[in-house]
């Protein structure tokens, strides 16, 4: 026997609106699984005729019980003939005639197949609800697993969460609190910032390329336009023939990655452990939100 486990989230977003993760919590999420039976590299998912067959018990009609499972009459027949055939004994027989008219009736072999999968079923859903036990707060893991899982071409990403809005005539700027207590301006156009329904408190993500970033040492008191000054230690210095790529630890433990040429980084004589401050605009700062 296999299990196929999948993490499914369940509820619905109020209409024409994007939900923050807040709202996603109470919507609920719960762990999934797909229960099959498998012998060698073979596997038999026989959910949907386990339910033909209960459906035909239930009811003693092929016709209701096709209608119940949602296929057809003669799919219903194909499928009760398939298995009539592929059993040693027949799981479904006719019972033509009689004051009734007649019905389709379950054999004996066939309760009880429907009675093992149901068992099989049973234990299922209890080892499904240990492992939910086991994981605790799975709206949390789940969370965790999505971020973990995505992937953007910004080699940038950083989760922090909404700390000011400020709209103008075409476009919003939106300050952002990160994990590590850094401050993140981002500038988009008003449409966009309705679209992804920013409010302070929103958990939100920020992404920008490593080449957007500036780098730069004792920037503190420097006047620039640039509206983002991040500053950290030198982790790693990857030196090429054109270019250097930048690593930089920042306070709060997020790392930033910088694209320099390799003249600018000789210029700076980058070294490992040096105090470096990032630069990055406004501008160049994408939002996005979990769908």
């Amino acid at each position: 026997m296999g299990r196929e486990t999948s993490i499914k989230t369940e509820g619905k977003h109020p209409s024409g609106e994007k939900g923050s993760s807040d709202r996603r919590a109470k919507e609920g999420v719960s762990i999934a699984a797909t229960l099959s039976m498998r012998r060698a590299d073979q596997a038999f998912y026989g959910g949907d005729r386990i339910r033909l067959l209960e459906a035909i018990d239930r009811f003693g009609s092929i016709t209701r019980a096709a209608r119940e499972v949602g296929i057809s009459y003669k799919t219903a027949w194909d499928a009760v003939d398939a298995m009539n055939n592929a059993a040693e004994k027949p799981l479904v027989r006719r019972s033509a005639g009689g004051v009734g008219g007649g019905g389709t009736l379950l054999t004996e072999e066939g309760r009880e197949t429907v009675r093992l999968y149901r068992v099989l079923q049973e234990e299922h859903q209890k080892f499904i609800r240990r492992l939910e036990g086991r994981l605790g707060d799975v709206p949390r893991f789940y969370s965790l697993v999505r971020r973990v899982a995505m992937r953007v071409s910004a080699r940038n990403v950083f989760l922090g969460r909404v700390a000011a809005v400020r709209k103008g005539a075409v476009s919003t700027e939106v300050t952002l609190a990160l994990k590590g207590g850094e401050i993140l301006c981002s500038v988009i156009t008003n449409e966009s910032a309705g679209v992804l329904g920013l409010k302070a408190g929103v958990e939100i993500y920020a992404f920008f390329k490593a080449s957007s970033v500036i780098l730069g040492k004792d920037l503190h008191a420097a006047k620039v336009s640039a509206r983002n000054l991040l500053c950290g230690t030198a982790d790693r210095i990857l030196h090429g023939p054109v270019n250097a790529e930048v690593t930089v630890a920042l306070p709060g433990g997020s790392v930033l990655t910088a694209i320099v040429t390799e003249e600018s980084a000789k210029r700076l004589s980058l070294s490992k452990g040096d105090h470096v401050c990032a630069l990055v605009k406004a501008s160049s700062v994408i939002l996005g939100v979990d769908a």
